[in-house]
């Protein structure tokens, strides 16, 4: 599967799920076609929920998340830290485990097949609520770092559309009125999402860059996000792309 078609038909079956459980289920299919180890879907915080780990949703192992939980490893897991403090990816290779409790803790998960390299994306929502979306992988050293080279827009969008669809099939979000964008916003926001960078979108649609990145802000003010792709994400979840 080409690398655009494996995103969009990813896009198109997480879209499709109609409950948790078999969004859970997509969310194995599509590490699958990304062919890597595990990915997890990790709500910290919902808006009016008062549980600080209020859903997860994942393809480790049983054992892993039984243990993970039995023993309350939210309070000590060393990415959940990261991760609900940042905005930027956290590496896991590139972090530093200097506590003693933090590498045994992934050394024990290790044991249990989670992976030798991960990344968690941070995602913030427009009503506050918060998640991590991680992917790891065993694969060699050299073929990770070639998959976050290739890959690690899709990871973004994925994360965004996948965290938007949880929150609307847990009750934790309540749909609202679609955004209303303009012809030209759902243009550039399409063509972002195709790829096309700003200086080829208003190459097509005959106007300046300048305007292209003020249809681009003037799209992520009306859907209440901070970023491009995750305006490009919300909308295709909103189906208004």
């Amino acid at each position: 599967m080409l690398s655009s078609s494996r995103f969009f038909y990813c896009l198109d079956r997480i879209s499709a799920a109609p409950t948790l459980q078999d969004l859970e289920t997509t969310l194995d299919e599509v590490r699958h076609i990304y062919a890597i180890s595990h990915m997890v879907l990790h709500v910290t915080r919902s808006s009016g929920m008062a549980d600080s780990n209020p859903l997860l949703m994942l393809t480790y192992p049983p054992e892993w998340v039984k243990q993970y939980r039995d023993r309350d490893y939210f309070s000590i897991d060393p990415v959940v830290r990261l991760g609900r403090r940042g905005f930027l990816p956290v590496e896991w290779s590139a972090s530093k485990w200097d506590s003693g409790r933090a590498y045994g803790f992934f050394k024990e998960a290790m044991a249990f097949g989670v992976g030798r390299q991960g990344v968690t994306l941070p995602v913030r929502g427009p009503q506050g609520e918060r998640s991590l979306f991680t992917v790891t992988s065993n694969h060699p050293d050299a073929y990770w770092r070639q998959f976050r080279m290739d890959s690690m827009r899709d990871l973004q969008f994925l994360a965004h559309h996948l965290h938007d669809r949880v929150m609307v099939l847990s009750g934790m979000r309540e749909i609202a009125d679609f955004p209303q964008l303009s012809r030209r916003e759902l243009q550039c926001l399409e063509m972002t999402a195709s790829g096309l960078m700003a200086k080829q979108i208003c190459a097509r649609l005959s106007i300046s860059v300048s305007a292209v990145q003020l249809y681009l802000a003037s799209a992520r003010r009306k859907l209440t996000v901070a970023t491009t792709s995750e305006a490009v994400a919300k909308a295709t979840a909103l189906e208004l792309i």
